[in-house]
């Protein structure tokens, strides 16, 4: 065997050498690769794929948690748009519910957006069942002297004719009235001037038991401004620009308070002893009448108690006359009403009041007609100078010795009478919707048959019909169960004294604001859930107090004639002239002299 060289060997090996180090190379190529594609397939799925799904968990649309603060949540409601900002919060990242493989339950999203409501930590104090002021706390703002207290001390300029000084004292009641003939109770009885309702009501906020200097629980915010004193300083002689000072003063001054931006001033409400239409000129006329208070666009969002509303307005609610009785306990109240439940009432009807021989629509004349031809009617006229028809013992005495008393429209639908006479247990009898019925729905059943009678005013101008006869067809047991009714509605009619309180019943004031409260907080579930009034016409507002607990819809009605206007009138407009308000006002403030 032939032996082979070293060099063949060590060349032999090299070779050998050679091969594995290819192979090495190769696998290390390999490994390599594999794990090159390892890493992209895990940046891929593990890096990229996460941020799919953190993508695809942001809702959208944009969730009111992420409303920049100048974005505004419109509802309509009440015939009107209310806007108000929604706070900023944290932003969030936020992608479309399409790329969502399950979205969370709609539940939730309504969760978040309820808490974004500024009145949100108000509505939860309903359900705080310890606390028996949950869903009623007030909140009233402090206002400058200049709004309130100031005119009181400048009393003599509230009136033209009548020193308004003797009726601001007693907290607002007017002097005490002396029991000489037997008319009255003991106690409780006022010389209250049929205008005073705005001292009262703040006097009587002033004893609310709800109280809070926390605007955040406040079931509504209180405005205590006296525009009813302070637009009766200014009604003659006076410029437009005087007598819209104080209102746009007002409006300037809330506009600028963090509490009206909880809802824009739809939680506000204010209190004028006077009727809308001392507020709503519709010109800029000199000589149109009264301010334009209730068309200041801020206004518009509040709600004004007035004596006398308007029945195409939404803004406005009508709150009970100032009666010469203040209870300030609950026994006064018991022992009036069994008073009235046992008078013997010798006359079948009475009317208390004068002709309007200018006013061709009025029945007033017909009325007085009627009353002094019949042997059943009482009559009291009340002519200017002296009369017995300005003294409150007169005028009570009366309706205490009546069944019925006759309540037709006088300058403006309303009447202080009307309550006066429910006062004595007397079944009021209207001749027109307006002077009751669309007016005070907060304190008078809807089902007016229940405590009035209604003859309409065409009946006795145009048919000429009996009065006495219309009312000798209802059945003496019928007569007894209203007059019954009557006086059980005495408790509600009657603002209390404002120095004391009532135990357990609920006076005036206290239905008016409950009323209020009701309405702000059903606004508020309205703007929670969404639900608008796309229908609503304001027109037709006198339809909507109408309505029952759930209806929303309003549509022809048999009232329909007793409130339609003119062609050519907008919906602003009123068939109540400027000169029909100048006279209701001379009359009325005579009547107090």
């Amino acid at each position: 065997m032939r032996r082979r060289s070293a060099t063949s060997v060590l060349s032999e090996q090299m070779e050998k050498g050679t091969g594995k180090n290819q192979h090495n190379r190769l696998c290390c190529l390999v490994a390599l690769s594999a794990f090159f594609w390892i890493l992209l397939l895990y940046f891929h799925f593990a890096v990229l794929g996460r941020n799919g799904v953190d993508e695809s968990v942001k809702l959208q649309p944009v969730s009111v948690d992420n409303i920049d603060s100048s974005v505004v949540v419109t509802h309509v409601t009440s015939g009107s748009n209310l806007k108000f900002p929604i706070p900023p919060k944290p932003t969030r990242s936020v992608a479309s519910p399409r790329k969502m493989a399950n979205p969370p339950p709609k539940v939730v999203t309504q969760v978040h957006e309820k808490e974004a409501f500024p009145f949100m930590k108000a509505m939860r104090t309903i359900d705080n069942k310890s606390d028996p002021c949950g869903g009623r706390y007030i909140y009233v703002h402090e206002l400058p002297s200049r709004f309130n207290e100031d005119m009181l001390k400048e009393c003599r300029s509230l009136s033209l004719w009548t020193n308004m000084c003797k009726f601001t004292t007693n907290a607002g009641l007017g002097p005490p009235l002396e029991n000489v003939e037997g008319v009255f109770s003991d106690t409780g009885w006022y010389a209250t001037n049929q205008f005073a309702v705005d001292v009262i009501f703040n006097n009587r906020m002033k004893q609310y038991e709800c109280l809070t200097r926390d605007s955040s629980i406040a079931a509504a915010v209180f405005v205590p401004f006296y525009a009813g004193f302070d637009i009766a300083r200014y009604l003659w002689g006076y410029n437009i620009s005087t007598r819209d000072a104080a209102s746009l003063d007002l409006v300037d001054w809330l506009m600028k308070r963090p509490e009206w931006d909880v809802m824009g001033g739809k939680d506000h409400f204010l209190v004028a002893g006077r009727i809308t239409w001392d507020f709503r000129r519709l010109s800029e006329e000199e000589s149109d009448w009264g301010n334009k208070l209730l068309f200041l666009p801020a206004a518009k969002n509040m709600s004004m108690l007035v004596v006398e509303s308007s029945p195409w307005n939404a803004n406005d609610f009508g709150i009970p006359y100032p009666t010469y009785f203040h209870p300030a306990k609950d026994e006064d109240v018991f022992v009036w009403q069994d008073r009235m439940r046992k008078l013997e009432r010798k006359w079948l009807f009475s009317f208390a009041g004068a002709p309007r021989p200018d006013n061709p629509k009025s029945i007033r004349g017909q009325i007085i007609d009627q009353c002094k031809r019949s042997k059943v009617g009482k009559l009291l006229e009340c002519d200017f100078g002296e009369s017995k028809c300005h003294l409150p013992s007169s005028i009570m005495q009366m309706f205490q010795s009546s069944l019925f008393c006759l309540q037709p429209q006088g300058d403006s639908y309303t009447r202080r009478s009307a309550f006066d006479s429910m006062l004595a247990g007397c079944i009021p009898v209207f001749f027109h919707p307006g002077s009751a019925y669309t007016q005070y729905t907060w304190h008078l059943p809807k089902n007016y048959t229940k405590y009035s009678v209604f003859i309409p005013e065409d009946d006795i101008r145009k048919r000429n019909i009996s009065i006495e006869e219309r009312l000798l067809q209802i059945p003496p047991e019928q007569v007894k169960i209203m007059r019954e009714n009557v006086i059980s509605l005495i408790p509600t009619l009657v603002y209390a004294d404002p120095r004391s309180k009532l135990e357990t019943l609920k006076d005036a004031f206290d239905v008016s604001v409950q009323a209020i409260i009701d309405k702000v907080t059903n606004l508020r579930r309205d703007i929670i859930e969404g639900h608008t009034d796309e229908n609503f016409i304001e027109e037709n507002s006198w339809k909507y107090a109408l309505l029952e607990e759930g209806q929303r819809e309003v549509g022809p009605h048999e009232w329909d004639p007793f409130f339609s206007k003119p062609k050519g009138e907008n919906s602003e407009s009123t068939d109540k002239s400027a000169e029909v308000a100048k006279k209701s006002w001379k009359n009325e403030q005579r009547n107090q002299a």
